[in-house]
């Protein structure tokens, strides 16, 4: 595999996991991910300067490039990250934040939108700024990067972090009359050794203004800090260069190339060349940073994975809770619906309900009474269909099931009783009607057939009923119609038992459906969460 697609599997693999992590915008890690898969998809080499304000950063590259083509100044000057890249002519491209460009064949520009304002700070409305200049060097596929002073401001520092990650030599210039401050220290062990930048090359500026011992004594000092960051170099090779920048600045613009000599721009010049060729050769150039930031991305993606993990477990243990709960009612209420439906069908039980209710009910029609009975008996039956109603709605809300409708029956409209036809005489007519009042009946003879209505029961005279001596008396005929009334009472107790009975054993097949579990109760989360393990796996193992 060439080296160009192993670098494309690694950056899409990070920038899968920066997406999977769904790290804030400003997140460090982020940042650095961004920057470092836009670097390694870059095939310049780049050289970023980097430094505190006022150690000469600027004058340092204007020295390299034999011109002043960077804005200098005693005060903090650089605002921006410039990328100096090779051009047949000098060209600078400003590149706004709402996409605006403006581009001149000069760096004029830069005093505009490339330095510090009065109160020291960058301009927030700069995207990028690049500077094309025609200098051998940069030809060779080199990129310089100016960066903003450090230990001013957070927002410089900030921006000088994140555009280190993406050099692939950083150069980091020193004051020599206050050698390697709180600050520098820190800066070397946050910004660089933890993000795998283990390849800096160390100037020392200004050593011309100390004495000769003096000047002996700090690169002395220096030389045991540069040691730590040579990894990346032939040993043939320092990394630690003396260049007296402004000197060496002059001597270029004059043309005195002896001068420029003596400042130690040209050794240092000459190192840069050769560190650019010795790492141009490596294939693993970068090897370390990425290895660095991708050690931290899958740590990250671990302990996401963790958290999942742990997410679904205590989703699954609820659920575990949740359904034997859910079990426990089912087994409650389900007992329960049982229980209230053979209180019911005992009651509605035929030999049981003609015991109760048969004698009453025939009283209510001899007594002309059978409204009142029909409510009762309604309201008796009332408390069984809600004792099951109950339990039926017990199950729709607690297993979130719809509804099956309730149980409703009712009492049945008033019994037809069949009496037989009176005797024909009158004398036993004048004994029937007193009879018949007694009753409750209130006959209307038409010839031998007759109807009448009492307390709401319908009575029909029977026309079929065989005379003999024994049924021509009034006690006879008496009897007779109390038994009509006892045998309607049966029959009106017997069809609504059995309808009854229908219509229960119908509403328990539609209840049974509601007293059930709830299927596929996974939910909408876990899947998702299941899915996004799946994917922080596979990015984790393909960054293994």
């Amino acid at each position: 595999m060439e080296d160009q697609e192993i670098d494309q599997s690694v950056v899409n693999s990070l920038r899968s996991a920066i997406g999977l992590l769904d790290l804030q915008q400003d997140s460090p890690l982020r940042k650095d991910v961004i920057a470092l898969c836009d670097h390694l998809e870059n095939p310049t080499f780049r050289i970023a300067v980097f430094g505190p304000f006022n150690y000469g950063k600027s004058t340092l590259l204007n020295a390299l490039l034999g011109k002043r083509t960077l804005p200098i100044g005693l005060i903090p000057t650089t605002g921006a990250a410039i990328h100096i890249r090779y051009g047949e002519e000098l060209h600078t491209r400003i590149t706004l934040t709402d996409g605006t460009e403006i581009s001149e064949n000069s760096t004029e520009v830069l005093k505009r939108y490339a330095i510090l304002d009065e109160q020291r700070c960058m301009r927030s409305d700069v995207a990028s700024v690049e500077v094309y200049c025609p200098h051998p060097f940069l030809k060779t596929g080199v990129e310089f990067l100016d960066l903003p002073g450090t230990n001013d401001r957070e927002a410089q520092d900030k921006l000088v972090r994140d555009q280190l990650l993406t050099a692939d030599l950083v150069v980091q210039v020193l004051d020599g009359r206050q050698l390697m401050t709180l600050g520098e220290r820190e800066n070397l062990r946050d910004w660089l050794i933890d993000r795998g930048i283990k390849t800096v090359v160390f100037v020392v500026n200004f050593l011309n203004l100390l004495e000769p011992n003096q000047q002996k004594e700090v690169q002395t000092r220096l030389r045991f800090v540069a040691e730590s960051f040579r990894s990346e170099l032939p040993n043939t090779l320092s990394n630690l260069y003396r260049v007296d920048a402004l000197p060496a600045l002059r001597a270029r613009l004059k043309g005195l190339s002896e001068q420029a000599h003596t400042t130690g721009l040209a050794m240092f010049e000459s190192a840069l060349q050769s560190i650019v060729a010795a790492q141009l050769e490596k294939t693993t150039v970068r090897l370390d940073r990425v290895d660095a930031i991708a050690t931290q991305v899958k740590a990250a993606l671990q302990s996401k994975i963790q958290v999942i993990n742990s997410e679904l477990e205590t989703v699954q243990q609820k659920h575990q809770a949740k359904l034997e709960l859910q079990q426990k009612a089912q087994k409650l209420i389900k007992q329960g619906f049982q229980a209230a439906v053979s209180d019911f069908e005992s009651w509605l039980y035929l030999p049981k309900l003609l015991e109760r209710y048969q004698s009453k009910l025939l009283t209510a029609l001899q007594q002309g009474e059978f409204n009142p009975w029909q409510a009762q008996f309604q309201q008796d039956m009332d408390g069984y269909q809600q004792a099951i109603q109950e339990w039926v709605d017990k199950a729709c809300e607690f297993f979130e099931h719809q509804s099956p409708g309730k149980l409703i029956i009712s009492v049945p409209d008033t019994p037809q009783v069949i009496i037989p036809e009176p005797p024909d005489s009158s004398e036993e007519l004048k004994k029937v009607i007193p009879i018949a009042l007694s009753t409750g009946i209130r006959l209307a003879l038409k010839g031998k057939v007759g109807a009448a209505m009492a307390g709401g029961a319908s009575y029909i005279l029977s026309k079929g009923a065989k005379k003999n001596k024994s049924d021509s008396s009034a006690d006879s005929y008496d009897h007779q119609v109390a038994q009509a009334l006892s045998d309607a009472a049966k029959d009106y107790l017997t069809c609504f038992s059995t309808d009854a009975f229908s219509m229960v054993r119908q509403y328990q097949t539609k209840a049974e459906k509601v007293i059930s579990l709830p299927r596929n109760q996974e939910q909408q989360d876990v899947s998702s969460n299941v899915y996004q393990l799946q994917l922080l796996n596979s990015v984790l193992e393909r960054l293994n």
